[in-house]
């Protein structure tokens, strides 16, 4: 075997960041879909149990579950490439990691699945695509329909909930466009960390899908050119004087991503506390709950408020298993760098993230996630 081969879908948000990062670092790989005897027989017994994507298999035969890992994997390889090196910066790189992968799944999930009109035979499709050719595609692909249509309600994406959700992601577009406007990445002329996580939902889901998609043509032009721009291998700095591939000089942080984070922590702050309490309690009736026990995507329901509206979605453990890093990172740091940290942070009103931590900590082992 002499590429990656990346399991995964256009379609697919977590497929978005894994794609990115392979192509940015130039790594050669083929994207197939996991329905071949190959995936079956070989891939999906290395994957812990679990059948989800992206997972890749390196060069070496080495299979690899879940975005998160996949670049962990090459980052150790190639140089933490995508890491900056300073204090500011690396705490927002990790904060938009974890807000791209957990922060947005509610408009991702609006925006596919109750749009029928415009999307219904673009998603169907897709879903089609995944299913082998010796079975109903039809039929099982309406199923996973369902199913995903209903993990979609489980975000918080209900009728009494859409405005709001369609309210809070039409105010984040146009402070996306401002800062894309002036900046080919988050902090500069390169991609982080942090860009990748927020590729997955603004491709897969609101990039991609026709409803979303014409709202971010007709009212973010520069969001979309940092979409594609996340999509070539090339830096793609076309309509930006500055062409150095580097980083923002002395850690700074533009004005506008904190506007964006300002906005994100609106709904990001109140669904995390909320998170961060149901899984505590969730963990204190598991008196038998071993080490190494697989951590689920949902471990219950969470209710919290938002412009005085409440919303009620699934408890995540694997958002707390992001944050950890952005929490790790600043224990890490010098006492000064906290101090700029902690300025940084309450100008975003993102202070309390970095103390809302889990009462059992979570690792990896065998490609799942799983509770220490």
């Amino acid at each position: 075997m002499s590429e990656i081969t990346l399991y995964g879908s256009p379609l697919s948000l977590y497929t978005g960041k894994a794609r990115s990062y392979l192509i940015k670092s130039r790594l050669s790989y083929r994207e197939v879909l996991p329905n071949s005897p190959h995936f079956e027989e070989a891939v999906l017994p290395e994957m812990g149990g679990r059948r989800s994507i992206p997972t890749v298999e390196t060069a070496t035969g080495e299979v690899i579950r879940d975005g998160s890992a996949i670049i962990d994997h090459y980052e150790s390889l190639n140089d933490n490439l995508f890491s900056p090196r300073t204090a500011k910066q690396n705490i927002i790189c990790k904060l938009f990691d974890v807000i791209g992968m957990e922060g947005l799944l509610r408009p991702a999930m609006h925006y596919r699945w109750n749009f029928d009109d415009f999307n219904r035979e673009f998603i169907q499709f897709h879903f089609e695509s995944f299913v082998p050719p010796n079975l109903d595609k039809q039929e099982m692909a309406a199923q996973r329909m369902n199913q995903m249509r209903d993990a979609g309600r489980g975000f918080g994406a209900i009728p009494e909930t859409f405005p709001l959700v369609e309210s809070l992601y039409c105010d984040l577009l146009p402070k996306l466009n401002s800062h894309f406007a002036t900046h080919p990445y988050l902090l500069g002329n390169r991609p982080c960390i942090g860009d990748f996580g927020l590729i997955a939902p603004l491709y897969g889901h609101l990039g991609r899908d026709p409803k979303p998609l014409s709202l971010m043509q007709s009212q973010a032009i520069c969001l979309f050119r940092w979409v594609e721009r996340m999509n070539r291998p090339e830096a793609d700095l076309g309509e930006f004087s500055d062409q150095h591939d580097s980083y923002l000089d002395e850690d700074k942080v533009p004005d506008t991503l904190v506007e964006v984070l300002r906005h994100v922590a609106k709904d990001f702050v109140p669904e995390t506390t909320a998170a961060c309490c149901a899984i505590n309690g969730w963990l204190q009736e598991q008196e038998d709950l071993d080490p190494y026990t697989p951590a689920e995507r949902g471990v219950g329901m969470c209710t919290f408020t938002v412009e005085g509206q409440s919303i009620t979605a699934l408890a995540q453990p694997y958002r707390f298993f992001l944050l950890k890093r952005v929490q790790d990172y600043y224990l890490s740091l010098t006492l000064p760098e906290q101090a700029d940290v902690d300025s940084l942070l309450n100008a975003c009103d993102m202070t309390k993230i970095m103390q809302l931590t889990l009462n059992r900590g979570i690792g990896r082992l065998r490609n799942r996630e799983v509770w220490l």
